[in-house]
């Protein structure tokens, strides 16, 4: 009997190579995307940029050739920048929604034929718990994952008929390379009163003391395995409880606490 067939993007750094290496263990056959060259025994790489549709498409029939199927797309691949949208330059912000949006997008879309001529397959898009608690100076980021959790349910309600099913994972505060890579900008900060650099020092902070990736992959990985997934997940207890009590408070008040946390 074959393994299923999973394709990771991302899947060679923080919680995309978490997520992989659970995989792999569940016995998956898995394929790891990024645009860098790597090698991990039991991951399957291959080099592509998901901000390009042609080499989403090319990397997704490299799978079909060598494993023969596409059982499991998990959307992982994405940055983060932060600044003041009124210094943050159009052409960053666009950049942002490029990658982590339209790169889920392309990837999606790479499948999407196969999996519902197949009636079967499963995508797991990686959101953030950022989309429903939208981050000051982290608007363009915040906004990318709000875009996913969106574009995840309106998608799961269209191929639902063909057995294909779709599902966004919001993980909260991670210690990875992400915090590292961060494209981070100060500019107007002096006009913000500090602001901009005291919001992303908390937020950083949390980041490096937050989750063990190994455990938010596994969950990832947990999820990916479902039968009949919801279309939203978030990881963490803390973190559920966020998003729950988001949802019961007056907006003003959650927006406000928000702001008194990062702002």
């Amino acid at each position: 009997m074959r393994s299923s067939v999973a394709i990771v993007t991302g899947g060679t750094s923080g919680i995309g190579l978490a997520a992989a290496r659970a995989l792999r263990e569940q016995g998956l056959t898995v394929f790891v995307l990024s645009r860098h060259p790597f090698t991990e025994k039991g991951l399957h790489h291959l080099c592509a940029d998901i901000a390009d549709e042609r080499q989403c498409a090319e990397a997704v029939e490299a799978v079909l050739r060598k494993a023969g199927d596409v059982d499991l797309l998990v959307n992982c691949a994405g940055f983060g920048i932060s600044g003041a949208v009124e210094f943050t330059a159009l052409t960053d912000a666009k950049k942002q929604m490029e990658v982590n949006f339209f790169g889920t997008v392309n990837m999606t879309k790479a499948v999407l034929s196969y999996m519902r001529k197949r009636g079967s397959g499963h995508i797991v898009n990686i959101s953030s718990v950022a989309a429903p608690a939208a981050i000051p100076f982290q608007a363009y980021y915040s906004a990318t994952k709000a875009a996913i959790n969106a574009w995840t349910a309106a998608l799961a309600n269209e191929v639902r008929p063909y057995g294909v099913t779709v599902t966004a994972v919001q993980p909260g505060d991670i210690c990875t390379g992400f915090t590292a890579a961060r494209e981070k900008s100060v500019a107007g900060d002096e006009a913000y009163g500090g602001r901009i650099s005291k919001s992303v020092a908390k937020m950083e902070h949390d980041e490096q003391t937050g989750m063990d990736p190994a455990k938010a992959g596994a969950y990832i990985a947990k999820i990916a395995l479902k039968q009949h997934p919801k279309p939203i997940y978030t990881i963490g207890f803390s973190y559920k409880t966020i998003c729950v009590l988001l949802k019961l408070l007056p907006s003003r008040l959650a927006n406000w606490a928000i702001g008194k946390l990062y702002a």
